[in-house]
C-alpha cells in the first residue's frame, strides 16, 4: 500500500502528517469512539461526496455524538486535504472521535470537544491481474457486533476476518450470518443470477455502501437489480459476483473458498458495470462536488 500524503487536518489545521499528535486519553483510543468515512477522489473530484457525508451524520447520530461541522464546512475540509495532497487519484480519511478528557470514564464526557482528523493517501488502483483474473475471497461467519450500520472506527472484527482471509490465500471475506450474505469485511456484495444484479438489503448488519448505491444507480435501465436477502449458497449457483467499495471501485470475484465462480473468469456484466463507472467518473470530473 502506498504512503499517505505527507499533510493532514488536525483539529481546525493543515500540519505535517509525521507531527501531528492526539491525546492518549483521546476516546477514539481508549474506547474506539468514534466515526470515519473514506471519500475517493476521481479525476480530481470528490466522488459522492453529499452521500458520503450523509452517512457520516447518521454514524455520529447513532452514537449520539453531534456533528462538529454543517455540510459546506466538511467539504471545505476533505477540499483542503485533498488540494494538499495534489493528487488526481486518492482516497481522503474523515474522522471524528467524541475527544479527549482527563481520565478513562465510560460514561460520555461533558464538554469535551471532538477530535476531527483527515488526510489523504493514493487510489490504490486495481493491477492488471485483478482485471484480467479477478479476486479470491473466502466466506466466513460473521463476528462483528451488532450495529455495522455505523462506520465506527471499532474495526478489530473486520480486520480479523480479512486477515484470516488472506492467511487463505484470498482477497477478501464475504461474511455470512444465519445463512445470509451480508457484504464483504471492507465491501459491498452483488450477486448475477439469471441476468439479474442482487444485493442484501441495508439493515443494522450492513454498512450503507455509497458505492453500493453507485453500482445499482449505474445498472438502472440496463440490468435488472434486485434488493433482497442472500443465501451464501446461491454462491454456488450465480453467475457473477462482484464486490464494490470506495477503495476498490466495482471488482469481480472469481474464486470463493477455493471454487469458481460462474466460469472462473471476469463475467461480461462486470466488464461492462466497470466500464459504465469509468464513463461515469469521465463524465462529471468538471461537476461540482456536492
Amino acid at each position: 500500500m502506498a504512503a499517505p500524503y505527507p499533510t493532514c487536518y488536525l483539529d481546525g489545521a493543515l500540519l505535517p502528517l509525521a507531527e501531528a499528535r492526539v491525546s492518549p486519553l483521546d476516546r477514539g483510543f481508549l474506547f474506539a469512539d468514534g466515526v470515519y468515512e473514506v471519500i475517493p477522489v476521481h479525476r480530481g473530484r470528490l466522488f459522492r461526496l453529499r452521500q458520503h457525508l450523509e452517512r457520516l451524520d447518521r454514524s455520529l447520530a447513532a452514537i449520539r455524538l453531534p456533528n462538529p461541522h454543517g455540510v459546506n464546512e466538511w467539504a471545505g475540509i476533505a477540499a483542503r486535504v485533498a488540494e494538499a495532497a495534489g493528487g488526481a487519484e486518492m482516497l481522503v480519511y474523515l474522522q471524528v472521535t467524541r475527544g479527549a478528557e482527563f481520565g478513562r470514564n465510560h460514561l460520555f464526557p461533558r464538554g469535551a470537544t471532538p477530535t476531527v482528523f483527515a488526510f489523504a493517501s493514493p487510489y490504490p488502483s486495481p493491477d492488471a491481474r485483478v482485471l484480467e483474473s479477478g479476486l479470491a475471497a473466502a466466506t466466513l461467519e460473521d463476528i462483528r457486533w451488532d450495529r455495522c450500520d455505523i462506520k465506527s472506527v471499532a474495526l478489530l472484527a473486520n480486520v480479523l476476518l480479512r486477515q484470516e482471509a488472506a492467511d487463505r490465500g484470498a482477497d477478501e471475506a464475504l461474511l455470512v450470518r444465519d445463512g445470509l450474505l451480508l457484504e464483504g469485511s471492507s465491501s459491498s456484495m452483488f450477486l448475477c443470477i439469471g441476468g439479474t444484479l442482487v444485493t442484501p438489503p441495508n439493515d443494522h448488519h450492513i454498512l450503507p455502501g455509497t458505492s453500493r448505491d453507485a453500482v445499482l444507480e449505474l445498472a438502472e435501465g440496463w440490468l435488472p437489480s434486485q434488493v433482497c436477502p442472500l443465501e451464501a449458497r446461491e454462491i454456488e449457483s450465480c453467475d457473477e459476483l462482484w464486490i464494490a467499495s470506495a477503495g476498490r471501485g466495482v471488482l469481480p470475484v472469481t474464486r470463493v473458498d477455493g471454487t469458481a465462480v460462474g466460469t472462473g473468469r471476469p463475467g461480461p456484466l462486470w466488464r461492462q458495470i466497470y466500464d459504465r463507472l469509468q464513463h461515469h467518473l469521465d463524465d462529471i470530473a468538471a461537476t461540482p462536488a456536492l
